[in-house]
């Protein structure tokens, strides 16, 4: 802890920051609280997409079976071409959005592929971007993840550091400026003491002098 001023200007600055940490840790605090929310929320979200994914591969694992033609789609016959995404804001975090992709389709011969290569390409194509979405949704889990180490950080900070340090040193300077004050008045008092017992000497010894005018 750095060392304090004992005086009044320093006891205004530390209760002005005493007042700043009390009104931002409430909003922190909130802020906190919504990044929990939603990162529970995306991650529940991106497992939903990645079991949708996998019971789509397994519907699509059964469904070539049947045809008994399992080496005629090759999984190259799509490709990603381009990936769709828009910007989103929560909590004051910029993070991706998945919109979508365009997908490109290899060159096969018609005549000579089964006639369900385009309904298997199509099933690709949506695992696909089951893949691509789950992927943007890890990546908002991250940033957000992120923002909200930064805030718990600041959140302990305010509440066991800054607080009670600010407490502790408007305390030590109230007490130092009390004392100071009792001080104060007690050596008025002794100093008033001192000026009374003198004038009281000086008065009789005047007194006297008179007296002894007196008698001369």
């Amino acid at each position: 802890m750095a060392k304090i001023k004992l005086t009044k200007n320093e006891q205004k600055a530390q209760k002005d920051q005493l007042k700043m940490y009390q009104r931002y840790l409430p909003t922190l605090t909130l802020k906190k609280q919504q990044l929990q929310s939603e990162i529970r929320t995306i991650d529940a979200k991106a497992k939903a997409v990645r079991e949708q994914r996998k019971q789509l591969e397994q519907e699509f694992q059964v469904w070539i079976g049947v045809f008994g033609e399992q080496d005629a789609f090759k999984p190259n016959m799509v490709t990603v071409r381009n990936i769709k995404k828009g910007t989103g804001n929560i909590a004051g975090v910029t993070i991706p959005i998945y919109e979508g992709a365009e997908f490109s389709r290899g060159d096969y011969d018609l005549y000579s592929t089964p006639l369900w290569i385009d309904l298997a390409a199509d099933r690709m194509e949506k695992a696909l971007s089951l893949d691509l979405e789950a992927s943007v949704l890890d990546e908002q889990v991250r940033l957000l993840s992120q923002e909200l180490r930064t805030t718990t950080q600041r959140v302990n900070l305010f509440e066991k550091v800054k607080i009670p340090e600010a407490k502790s040193n408007i305390k030590k300077i109230s007490v130092y400026l009390g004392d100071q004050q009792v001080s104060a008045v007690v050596r008025s008092k002794i100093s008033k003491k001192k000026i009374e017992a003198r004038n009281a000497a000086a008065d009789a010894k005047a007194s006297d002098e008179l007296d002894e005018g007196a008698e001369v």
